[in-house]
């Protein structure tokens, strides 16, 4: 079975950077106390669940650009883009005059934003967790920054409301499912999600095991941990039309084919910014990977 989310991002470059970005930790940006920048009026947003959320608030009036990362909602498509949120170019953001950033910790590299420091634009980045916490913290912080707190208040309530019914829902299944979260599988060689990461918090939320716990961090795996590891389903980002593995593909890699989800022939695959952005839409993400489980029977 293959599950598409609503709304695909529909351009691979866009889908591999947005990929990366989710995929590697978040650091912090800078240690530096963050700028004042609730009156501006013409913001980058960096970050895909940054833009989500801006969008969300009612305040996406004020944004003049955004990362590669922000492929939703579809209108943040029509903003300029400054290229790739971990490999951003200080002129690229520059040249539509911003009076503000918005961006997730762990944009940069460290370079351009020193650039954009002396060239005297403000910035603030926002922390990011991956759990219910983490996302309720980011509508929290965005609100702030930009003034619109009430907003955000009201935004958190409803975010929160709906990642706790999909939660609650998905752990009175009482599931025993595990999950291999594979990011990629170039050249044979697979790279599977452990702890700590975004693919870990979504599995966890929806009632099931991440079958590759056992290591923090994304790790390529051998056969054998492949194998020992004994995933039920596989779960993977969709790359868009002509680009996603199908099913057979995916199983025609042998250790795969030897484990619980490749003998069932069990893969998922959703739009990565919905799956793993940890935004507004994460609970309705959360129920929609349960009942994918559900329907293969785990």
């Amino acid at each position: 079975m293959t599950l598409l989310s609503p709304r695909p991002l529909g351009r691979t470059l866009r889908r591999i950077a947005l990929a990366a970005a989710l995929t590697l930790p978040a650091t912090p940006a800078f240690a530096e106390e963050a700028a004042d920048i609730s009156g501006a009026q013409r913001i980058v947003s960096i970050g895909g669940s940054v833009t989500e959320i801006m969008y969300a608030l009612g305040e996406e009036g004020r944004l003049v650009a955004r990362d590669s990362t922000s492929g939703f909602p579809d209108a943040a498509t029509e903003l300029p883009d400054v290229g790739y949120m971990r490999a951003l170019s200080p002129e690229g953001v520059l040249s539509v005059k911003p009076d503000a950033i918005l961006m997730l910790d762990g944009s940069g590299p460290a370079e351009a934003l020193a650039v954009l420091r002396e060239a005297g634009v403000p910035y603030v980045a926002v922390p990011e967790t991956y759990d219910r916490a983490g996302i309720l913290g980011k509508i929290e912080k965005v609100g702030e920054a930009i003034g619109a707190s009430d907003k955000a208040a009201k935004l958190s309530e409803q975010v929160a409301a709906e990642l706790d019914a999909a939660i609650n829902e998905a752990k009175a299944r009482g599931r025993d499912a595990r999950v291999l979260f594979i990011l990629s599988m170039n050249g044979g060689r697979i790279l599977a999600s452990g702890t700590g990461t975004a693919a870990n918090g979504i599995i966890e939320m929806a009632g099931a095991t991440n079958a590759m716990g056992v290591f923090e961090g994304y790790k390529q795996i051998n056969d054998e941990a492949l194998i020992a590891a004994a995933p039920d389903v596989i779960l993977m980002i969709s790359r868009g039309e002509g680009h996603t593995a199908s099913a057979d593909q995916v199983f025609a890699n042998a250790s795969l084919a030897q484990t619980p989800a490749g003998q069932n022939k069990r893969l998922i695959q959703m739009d990565g910014l919905y799956l793993i952005g940890f935004g507004p839409r994460t609970g309705a993400a959360v129920r929609d990977l349960s009942a994918a489980l559900a329907d293969m029977g785990l």
